[in-house]
């Protein structure tokens, strides 16, 4: 299985789940595709197996992942402080791969019914869910 982590400005989201990821399940095929190099980098030091910069990096691994993971913002065109392009926002959400996003108020979107928590407590929760995905495959 191959999860693809996307992320941008400082990496910190993608290094966080890679870091936990890795420690909790040593099959998983991890690759991370900063929108810039500073976030690659940072996920590359969180123990990534291959990493990627840039749109067209995240353009491909999108269609040749089995997950992807990342901000919410990873999704919406713009987002970020303009790091996501539309077409990133396009390929991440036209992409069949089962994703899990860190709903982070930064991107200027709410979503009914989450609740208001610490990002790491956020990201627990997804390390969880895609454990918990990875049993049933």
């Amino acid at each position: 299985m191959i999860l693809l982590v996307i992320d941008g400005q400082g990496g910190g989201i993608g290094k966080n789940i890679i870091e936990q990821i890795k420690a909790l399940n040593g099959d998983i095929t991890i690759i991370a595709a900063g929108t810039n190099s500073l976030a690659t980098s940072a996920m590359i030091k969180a123990g990534a197996d291959h990493a990627a910069t840039g749109e067209n990096a995240i353009l491909y691994n999108c269609l040749h992942c089995d997950m992807i993971v990342g901000p919410i913002g990873i999704i919406l065109s713009n987002a970020m402080f303009g790091e996501v392009s539309s077409k990133i926002a396009d390929a991440v959400s036209s992409s069949p791969a089962p994703k899990w996003l860190v709903p982070i108020s930064k991107c200027n979107v709410s979503i009914a019914g989450i609740q208001n928590k610490p990002l790491n407590q956020y990201i627990d929760d997804i390390v969880r869910q895609i454990l918990a995905y990875l049993e049933q495959a």
